[in-house]
């Protein structure tokens, strides 16, 4: 092969190229496609306008770069190793989608230093780049003063054309133009080439009048394959517009330089083969064996190196001036940036006795958030329209809106999966935020993909949800949750809390505010109707996932089991069962229970107790591992039906009675 002179630009470009076609086919599987079309947009991204410190991926005022299109990940792999950042090496290229590599199929955060959030699921990239330009909008408005600019930093995207064909990206979009978050970039890789093929199969729309319509400053870049120019003057045209997101549409090749896949969808999902490899690097010039990257590429490395750390040099240069001239506001900034909460925050969390007036749980959530509102101003968010029923709002605080980004009540509009996406940003933007997000649990499966990434990617959202079961009422079984809660608690690593009082709500937020600043995500499910407040019911005890609420003298006969508003009719179905030895458990959260100890589990539901019976509102699945073979449910596994909530309640079992009866047959 004779080789070609090629610029550093090239040579760059093509390393970024070279490195992706080599590790997919080493691993045999992967997206080589991406990658190298779109070699040339992230290297002018990266090169000549992002801010960051390779040697601190977490330096707060960096650049975030969000990868959406995430199937094209060794582009994001091959940018980290050849700017500097220590996590990704070449022997971990070589290992790209094997077991314990940093280089995982797909960009995973928690894997991977530099890369921001998990992505993969198309258009959550996006929605979570709407999410980090809201974190930055809030905090820039929040702390910046006319003398001092602590908080200026951009948000570049790459998306493709299956993120513009999901629905979520709409969602996140729209809302981005109603925000006017200009500080948010993103470049369309135009390829026309997706999964089944050519995209006019599906997708024939203009996707840029579309952005026009949703209040974004466009632009389109018709030659993305060469014209790093014009990639370079369209990015400095989105930077000057200060009041509206940007999106650059780059036309572009999928698989540029291969002589025979370029353009198809043979070079999206797939390796290319060996003769296909060794025919493209004879076509871009490239005389270099598999993962060598030239010499004057890997010497241009050290040049990201340098430039990051003065960066980040400047900027503690301004945080030090700052401090000296906002010594209470700098406090609390690293406060938020080291993870923190204050000291005593939980003290202001309400506390009630049973003579205290018996109001939903979400009625204890309103009262909760606003309680901690003023403690915690990283505490932020909203509902998904429905402010009025999931009683969200803080009072405190106007609206978050286009010129007024220092406020912390978000309206997201009717849509469950962007505020889900975008929630997820704000927590994973690394600047100490707890974003709430709001609608009724029935809807949680509009956004059931955002909720389970912000348990796999370690954000530390609240997802607050309300009207919690067949008590929800005249709005019928399309509103009225049966599955929901037991699909939930199937989702690894988010922890489910459905409490049953105000002592118990009380106890529910300040297990998911702390869990927040662990970077885990708490789901809270609260009653439309009212609830008594319960002799013995404890904040405290929310943590531990169940606790005896109601015991007796020695082993009991019979052990009930319940949630949320059901506590109640075990409580009093308790109280009637004369003669009979009967604990009461309260378990509010099955995965906090399922963490604490043997000892502590045995204490509550010890195994010699095999007469047990839960009492929820939702449906059997799942219940079995607590109340064993000889164990009993009242619960429903059917849709629920349109008539007032204590109406369907009576109607599917959920009184006194009918949980009296259950337990009077089991007892023999």
């Amino acid at each position: 092969m004779v080789a070609v002179t090629q610029s550093p630009a090239e040579l760059f470009i093509n390393s970024v190229r070279f490195l992706s076609i080599d590790a997919v086919e080493k691993a045999k599987s992967g997206h080589p496609g991406l990658p190298m079309g779109a070699a040339p947009m992230a290297y002018v991204v990266w090169d000549q306008f992002m801010r960051f410190n390779p040697k601190n991926p977490k330096w707060f005022n960096r650049d975030r770069f969000i990868l959406s299109a995430g199937h094209g990940s060794m582009l994001q792999y091959a940018l980290l190793y050849l700017t500097g950042y220590d996590s990704v090496s070449i022997e971990d290229i070589k290992q790209f989608r094997q077991w314990g590599s940093m280089t995982p199929g797909h960009p995973e955060n928690f894997e991977t230093p530099g890369v921001e959030v998990t992505t993969g699921p198309l258009g959550q990239g996006i929605a979570n780049g709407v999410g980090f330009a809201l974190a930055e909008a809030h905090l820039a408005a929040t702390f910046n003063k006319p003398d001092a600019t602590l908080v200026d930093h951009y948000t570049y995207v790459i998306l493709g054309d299956g993120c513009n064909m999901e629905g979520i990206s709409g969602e996140a979009c729209s809302l981005a133009g109603h925000w006017g978050l200009g500080k948010l970039i993103a470049l369309y890789d135009d390829n026309h080439i997706s999964i089944d093929g050519s995209t006019d199969v599906a997708f024939t729309e203009d996707v840029s009048k579309r952005f026009e319509a949703y209040g974004w400053h466009v632009l389109h870049v018709k030659e993305g394959n060469t014209d790093l120019a014009a990639i370079a003057k369209a990015i400095e045209e989105a930077k000057a517009v200060a009041d509206k997101p940007t999106l650059i549409k780059v036309t572009t090749t999928i698989g540029y330089g291969s002589p025979k896949k370029a353009g198809t969808a043979g070079v999206h999902g797939a390796a290319l083969g060996a003769d296909e490899v060794e025919a493209t690097r004879k076509n871009l010039g490239w005389d270099y064996e598999p993962f060598v990257v030239p010499q004057e590429v890997l010497d241009y490395t050290q040049t990201f190196i340098d430039r990051g750390a003065a960066y980040e040099t400047e900027w503690n240069q301004v945080l030090a001036q700052y401090k000296t001239k906002y010594p209470a506001e700098a406090a609390e900034f690293e406060r938020l940036l080291s993870g923190k909460l204050p000291e005593g925050w939980a003290d202001v969390l309400p506390s009630f006795t049973p003579e205290d007036k018996g109001i939903p749980t979400r009625k204890h959530s309103e009262a909760c958030l606003n309680k901690l509102a003023p403690v915690l101003p990283e505490l932020l968010g909203g509902s998904a329209d429905l402010t009025h029923s999931n009683l969200t709002e803080l009072k405190l605080s106007g609206d978050f809106q286009k010129g007024a980004y220092q406020n912390r009540n978000i309206h997201f509009g009717v849509r469950e999966h962007a505020m889900g996406a975008i929630c997820n940003g704000m927590a994973l933007h690394g600047s100490g935020l707890i974003p709430y997000g709001a609608t009724f649990l029935i809807f949680t499966d509009y956004m059931r993909a955002a909720i389970r990434l912000s348990a796999l990617s370690q954000a530390g959202v609240v997802w607050v949800m309300t009207h919690d079961s067949i008590g929800q009422g005249e709005d019928g079984p399309t509103h009225q949750p049966i599955e929901t809660l037991a699909s939930l608690r199937a989702i690894p690593n988010l922890t489910v809390i459905r409490p049953a009082d105000g002592n118990e709500c009380s106890g529910a937020y300040e297990v998911a505010i702390s869990f927040a600043k662990e970077h885990k995500p708490t789901l809270l499910a609260f009653t439309r109707q009212n609830v008594p407040n319960l002799a013995g019911s404890s904040a405290a005890a929310v943590h531990k996932g169940a606790y005896t609420l109601v015991d007796c003298e020695g082993t009991p006969d019979l052990i009930l089991i319940g949630t949320g508003s059901e506590v109640s009719l075990c409580v009093e179905a308790a109280a009637k069962l004369t003669g009979k030895k009967v604990r009461v458990v309260s378990m509010p959260s099955w995965e906090l229970f399922e963490a604490q100890d043997k000892a502590y589990q045995e204490s509550v539901l010890p195994k010699a107790v095999t007469k047990r019976l839960a009492v929820e509102a939702g449906c059997s699945f799942g219940w079995h591992k607590f109340v064993g073979p000889e164990g009993d449910t009242v619960t429903i596994d059917r849709f629920g039906a349109s008539a007032p909530g204590g109406v369907c309640l009576e109607k599917f079992g959920f009184s006194v009675d009918n949980v009296l009866a259950k337990a009077q047959a089991l007892l023999g």
